[in-house]
């Protein structure tokens, strides 16, 4: 295996699980919003729950999936356990293979630059020099993602099972709070895709990459 180094930007089990992210989130939040029709409340016993601002608030239509509550949930749960093997797929490639040291968050190395990184996007100062394949402020968020994304399968395998898997109902600080947390994540991760998004327009380069993997470091 080569060194991440000599790799091209993107290496297809990256692109693979990168990919396959699209549609499998997309089913997840549209059935999630689904199932969230059928309980618009945060709180136990449908009560209201202090943190959550939308109560009985309803997505449109357009944005849910499923048509019913038993639909929804065949669909969130069932396409929730192909979201945590690609997510699990992804580690794994990037502990084997040594790719975390190009991707993932190091404090050390890149606390400093992150913050240089987002004064240049609030321009406050000139854009900081990149030495590798990503800034200390991307390499901050795809991290932040990935702790998001376990935290989802977490909390949605509270909803899942909170009976069976009492203790981890009891870390999240019972089924309702799991359940927020849930919801929030869903958010978070819909604010992380027009981010994305955005940054993928102003930097068109890097989508090319993420489909033919791009050159090598040494390709002439």
């Amino acid at each position: 295996m080569h060194p991440p180094e000599s790799r091209r930007p993107q290496p297809w089990p990256i692109r693979l699980t990168h990919w396959a992210n699209v549609p499998l989130l997309a089913i997840l939040a549209a059935s999630g919003l689904q199932i969230l029709v059928a309980y618009p409340r945060m709180g136990p016993r449908g009560r209201p729950f202090a943190l959550y601002p939308f109560q009985d608030a309803v997505p449109p239509s357009w944005l849910r999936l499923g048509d019913w509550l038993a639909g929804a949930r065949s669909w969130h749960f069932a396409f929730g356990w192909f979201l945590a093997l690609n997510g699990f797929a992804y580690v794994l490639y990037l502990a084997i293979s040594g790719e975390w040291r190009r991707r993932l968050f190091l404090p050390r190395r890149d606390a400093r630059d992150a913050v240089a990184t987002l004064a240049y996007y609030l321009r406050l100062r000139p854009a900081p020099v990149q030495t590798g394949l990503y800034n200390g402020l991307q390499r901050l968020a795809y991290t932040t993602t990935l702790v998001m994304g376990a935290l989802s399968i977490l909390s949605g395998l509270v909803l899942y099972k909170p009976v069976q898997l009492q203790w981890l109902t009891r870390l999240f600080g019972g089924y309702d709070p799991a359940r927020f947390v849930h919801l929030l994540l869903l958010a978070l991760f819909a604010f992380f895709t027009v981010g994305h998004v955005i940054l993928v327009a102003l930097h068109p380069r890097t989508f090319g990459e993420m489909i033919t993997g791009g050159r090598r470091p040494d390709a002439r």
